[in-house]
């Protein structure tokens, strides 16, 4: 008997109660979440590269983080 894949998945599953609650957010609250949302991953990506370069101008830090929100498309 063949043994089945065990399927991977990418992401968790939804969490129902968390759905919900986002769905009664209006449209002005959802954009400010993904505001928030994206503040966070700039500033997580600003941090990271801000170790791996410690000497980099702001300017240029800036540069890098553009760099890598291009390469991951």
């Amino acid at each position: 008997m063949e043994a089945k894949p065990v399927p991977t998945y990418r992401f968790d599953p939804p969490d129902i109660a968390q759905v919900n609650l986002l769905r009664k957010l209006t449209p002005s609250q959802h954009i400010q979440r993904l505001l928030d949302a994206r503040e966070l991953a700039v500033g997580l990506i600003r941090g990271r590269l801000s170790k791996r370069y410690p000497d980099l101008p702001p300017d240029r830090l800036n540069f890098k983080v553009v760099e890598t929100f291009n390469r991951a498309r």
